[in-house]
């Protein structure tokens, strides 16, 4: 997708031709048809329902023309933004590929692109089983140019199913067109499980979820009760915000599980009744991702809070009060750092920026800064190129960090020093060694 699309002009003979011929597989490899009335992909993947072709459109003198080319250019139209989105009919006027089309699924979120953030409505053709028919389709939108200067983005969604491994794979392909001309394609795929209990070991899962819910009950009792007796104060302790965490992040993470339990069946319901349409699964693998998100954070917190109860020890203990007592320098650190950082990534946005392509956006350079790559700031400009690395380099590297390095250092000097963590009431490894470990 990436070689064969590179301006307006490409992406109508990429649908014509590597599109249709991935989406539509009819034959073995040696001549003998598949499943007949299914689409495959890769022989194992099926095709569920239709694959939908979305676009998203900019109105016309959506731009201001200077008034020196006025007379020599008719039509403006700006880079796609809510205010610019066009809504309106266009072309024959007539169709529903011609008319805009609003989103109706819950808890879609829009789409962000390298160039900008899209809506999840827009100009929808739908293809169909039949892949000539489809052709007939695409040759004669491409008559009536569907696709014309107004043109922002193409979307192309589909969903796959493996039934050896059950897992669903929800894709979508985007070709964005910036005011600049050319295209820029990107895409996304989301492989999930959705049809969570199918083997054993799925029910197995299902039992340790249950008893996860039980738990978690529970544990939120607790906090109930000792948020209710501590009131406001319950916050300034910090495990106890690790705990309000663990419990708010489980609590999305069973709100989730059910909710995408029932949609999963009610969709599934959908597609058998009526298997000729576009079915939209993307919205729910979208969200599992993001569930998959909150049960790493989950796991990771609950690691953190490991410290609460191997603090006993004598070098943890001293590790806790390292931090705690230069969290103030820290701090003062952390300003004059992102001082000095967010200087150097708006100096490389403003003298690179139209150069070099890593530096095109303020985001980029903060992204990248400290990763350079030498030769390309030096081709955009051979003197302040140099400057600008070496400058960083010595600022960043060999003032601030060893600044850091000695507020930590001296830190732990005083700890290890300070007569009242001499002795700990209670070591865990004494534990060990009564035990017999």
């Amino acid at each position: 997708m990436v070689i064969l699309i590179v301006s307006l002009g490409t992406i109508e003979p990429y649908v014509e031709g590597p599109l249709l011929d991935s989406l539509y597989w009819k034959e073995w490899y040696n001549g003998q048809p598949l499943y007949q009335g299914e689409n495959y992909i890769y022989y194992e993947n099926i095709l569920l329902g239709h694959p939908q072709i979305r676009q998203l459109r900019v109105r016309n003198n959506s731009c201001s023309i200077h008034e020196y080319f006025q007379k020599m250019f008719k039509d403006c139209y700006d880079a796609y933004t809510f205010a610019t989105e066009d809504q309106s009919p266009f072309g024959p006027r007539s169709g529903s590929a011609w008319e805009y089309r609003v989103p109706n699924n819950e808890f879609e979120l829009w789409h962000w692109g390298r160039l900008g953030t899209y809506g999840n409505g827009g100009y929808i053709f739908e293809l169909t089983r039949d892949k000539v028919a489809t052709a007939g389709e695409i040759k004669q939108l491409k008559s009536k140019l569907w696709l014309d200067s107004g043109s922002r983005a193409v979307f192309i969604d589909f969903t796959v199913y493996n039934a050896n491994v059950n897992l669903f794979t929800a894709i979508r392909l985007l070709v964005e067109f910036p005011a600049t001309g050319g295209a820029i394609p990107s895409s996304e795929f989301f492989t999930v499980k959705l049809l969570r209990y199918v083997s054993n070991f799925d029910y197995f899962l299902a039992a340790c979820e249950i008893i996860f819910c039980f738990f978690i009950c529970n544990y939120l009792i607790q906090e109930i009760i000792e948020l209710h007796s501590y009131r406001m104060a319950y916050f300034k302790n910090f495990w106890n915000c690790l705990d309000f965490l663990i419990v708010l992040f489980s609590l999305l993470a069973i709100f989730y599980n059910v909710f995408r339990t029932i949609k999963v069946s009610l969709l599934l319901e959908q597609f058998l009744e009526n298997s000729d349409s576009y079915q939209n699964l993307y919205f729910l693998a979208y969200w599992q991702n993001r569930y998959n998100v909150i049960i790493a954070f989950t796991v990771l917190i609950a690691w953190i809070k490991i410290f609460k109860y191997i603090n006993f020890n004598m070098t943890m203990t001293q590790l806790s009060t390292t931090l705690s007592r230069c969290a103030k320098g820290i701090v003062g650190f952390a300003i004059m750092f992102f001082i000095v950082f967010f200087g150097y990534a708006q100096l490389g946005y403003l003298i690179f920026g139209t150069q070099v392509e890593s530096y095109h956006t303020f985001g980029n350079c903060m992204i990248i800064l400290g990763d350079f790559n030498f030769h390309e700031i030096e081709d955009a400009n051979q003197i302040l190129g140099p400057v600008y690395f070496i400058t960083f380099v010595f600022c960043l590297f060999f003032v601030l960090l060893n600044v850091f390095l000695a507020i930590i250092n001296d830190t732990y000097s005083e700890v290890k020093d300070d007569k009242t963590l001499k002795e700990v009431d209670f070591d865990i490894y004494d534990v060990f060694r009564k035990v017999g470990i």
